[in-house]
């Protein structure tokens, strides 16, 4: 199992050029913040991450990827919205 230290060093590393941070919460959960450290704007924020399912460098890289997912999507929808009104 890896500590809490090494999950954030993976998770922070993982989203490049965005930046990463993550914190742990006196309940052991984990709040991960995605954000452009130009603009300060925060892409995600997820609080209350369980870590009982993160034990491996796998189960990171599929939470990495399931993340990267949402932040496309999430992207496309406000870009869609915003062609939408702007149309």
């Amino acid at each position: 199992m890896l500590s809490t230290s090494e999950l954030c060093h993976i998770l922070e590393s993982g989203f490049l050029p965005l930046s990463c941070t993550c914190s742990l919460a006196a309940n052991g959960a984990l709040t991960i913040k995605i954000y452009d450290a130009e603009t300060g704007r925060v892409e995600l924020l997820l609080p209350g991450v369980s870590t009982a399912e993160l034990t491996s460098v796998r189960d990171i890289s599929n939470l990495i990827g399931e993340l990267r997912t949402e932040l496309r999507a999430g992207r496309r929808a406000f870009a869609g919205a915003f062609t939408h009104h702007a149309g």
